[in-house]
C-alpha cells in the first residue's frame, strides 16, 4: 500500500528500548508523534513519546487498541511473536512487514533466504536435537558456533563447540531449543551497511561501517571502514539486494565478515560473507546521529511514512561511536568536557554489566 502521512500523524513503536527512544525523537523532530507499546514500564522511550502503552506482546486487547490508534507500526527491536505481527497487520500498515520478520527472526530461515538469493553466508546446518548436532559438527568441524534459531542477540543464545565438548551438554546448554550450527568464519573485520528503501523501492545507503566488538557486544563503529573501494560497492550492492528481495519498508542493517582468502598473503580480492539482518535501525548506525546529513532514526521515520528518503553523506573526514556499556557510563561528566565528542545517554536506571546505557561520537575531521 503506497501512501504519505501528514505531519501531526501517529507512529506506533514496538518496543520502548533506547531505539525506541531515538526513534520517537527523530519523529518529533519531523512533527511527527509517537505512541510506543512495550512490556516493560521502566522503558526510556517512555519518557519522550507523546502516547505510551504497557501491556503484554500477547495481549490482544491492548494490541487492537494500540493499532487503531496510531497511522502506521513499526518496532526496535525483531523479535515480535508471530500472532503480535499478525493482529497488527489485520488493524494497521506495519512495517517492515510481518513476512521481513518471519524471514528474519528466525536464523535459519534467514540463511536459506540469503542462500536461495545467491548471497554467501557461512556455512551451517538445521539442529534439532543432540543427534543432529553431532551430524553437523561431523560435517562442519570444531570449532563452530551452535545458536538457537530465534531469540538471540549480544551473544545471547549461542555457545562455542570446542574440541572435546560433550554434545548432548552443549545441545543442552541452549534449552534444546531448535538451532542452528554455523562453521567459524576466518575473518579479517566485520563491517555492516546501515541502508534504507522506501516504498517506492528508492534506496539509500550511509557508509559501510567498521565495527568492533568486546564479549559479543557491540564496542566500536568507525565510518567509512577502511576497505577497498570495490570491496565497499559490493557490500552496498548485497544490501540493496537483500532490501529488494525482502521488498523491505525502513532502516535496515546487514551484518557481513569480510574474508582474505589469501589468509593475510595478499593475493586475490576479499570476499564477503553476510552474517545476519537487522530489519530496524541499528546500533552500528549510531553515529549517523552526528556524522550525517541524516540520522538512521529520521531515515527509519521518513521511510515508514512514505516520506523521501534524506541524504546519507557524511560529516568529517570520519565519524567514530563508542557504545558506553555498564558502569563506563559514569564517565558522562569527562566526556562532556571533552571538545567534539557528542554524548547520547539513554535514561536507564541501572547500569548492570553488558547493558547499553549509551553512547559517543566523534566526528573527526
Amino acid at each position: 500500500m503506497s501512501f504519505a502521512l501528514a505531519p501531526g500523524a501517529t507512529i506506533g513503536i514496538l518496543g520502548g528500548g533506547q531505539l525506541g527512544r531515538m526513534l520517537a525523537l527523530a519523529a518529533a523532530r519531523l512533527g511527527l508523534k509517537a505512541h510506543i507499546y512495550s512490556n516493560d514500564p521502566d522503558s526510556p522511550a517512555f519518557d519522550v513519546c507523546g502516547a505510551r502503552t504497557l501491556a503484554s506482546f500477547e495481549d490482544e486487547k491492548s494490541l487492537a487498541d494500540f493499532a487503531v490508534n496510531v497511522d502506521v507500526v513499526t518496532y526496535e527491536f525483531e523479535n515480535v511473536p508471530a500472532r503480535t505481527a499478525a493482529i497488527l497487520a489485520d488493524l494497521s500498515i506495519v512495517r517492515p512487514s510481518p513476512e521481513v520478520l518471519a524471514t528474519c527472526q528466525d536464523r535459519l530461515v534467514e540463511k536459506e533466504f540469503l542462500t536461495a538469493n545467491g548471497i554467501a553466508t557461512a556455512a551451517y546446518m538445521r539442529v534439532d536435537d543432540a543427534g543432529s548436532l553431532a551430524r553437523a559438527v561431523a560435517q562442519l568441524g570444531r570449532p563452530s558456533i551452535l545458536k538457537t534459531r530465534r531469540f538471540g542477540y549480544d551473544g545471547k543464545g549461542q555457545v562455542l563447540v570446542r574440541e572435546g565438548a560433550d554434545l548432548a551438554v552443549t545441545f543442552r546448554s541452549l534449552g534444546g531449543a531448535p538451532a542452528i550450527l554455523e562453521a567459524i568464519v576466518p575473518f579479517a573485520k566485520e563491517i555492516s551497511v546501515v541502508a534504507a528503501r522506501g516504498q517506492d523501492g528508492q534506496f539509500a545507503a550511509y557508509n559501510v561501517c567498521e565495527n568492533a566488538h568486546e564479549n559479543h557486544i557491540l564496542k566500536f563503529t568507525r565510518a567509512p571502514a577502511l576497505l577497498a573501494p570495490d570491496v565497499a560497492a559490493e557490500a552496498v550492492r548485497l544490501a540493496r539486494a537483500i532490501a529488494d528481495a525482502l521488498d523491505y519498508i525502513g532502516v535496515l542493517a546487514v551484518e557481513m565478515f569480510v574474508v582474505d582468502p589469501s589468509g593475510g598473503a595478499g593475493e586475490g580480492a576479499a570476499e564477503l560473507r553476510v552474517n545476519e539482518i537487522a530489519p530496524r535501525v541499528h546500533n552500528s548506525g549510531h553515529w549517523t546521529l552526528d556524522g550525517a546529513l541524516t540520522s538512521q532514526f529520521e531515515q527509519h521515520v521518513r521511510a515508514v511514512a512514505g516520506w523521501p528518503l534524506g541524504a546519507t553523506g557524511r560529516h568529517g573526514a570520519s565519524v567514530e561511536m563508542w557504545n558506553l556499556i555498564g558502569e563506563e557510563v559514569f564517565a558522562w561528566e569527562q566526556i562532556l568536557r571533552e571538545p567534539g565528542a557528542n554524548l547520547h545517554l539513554y535514561g536507564k536506571a541501572e547500569a548492570r554489566p553488558g547493558r547499553k546505557m549509551g553512547h559517543v561520537t566523534r566526528v573527526l575531521s
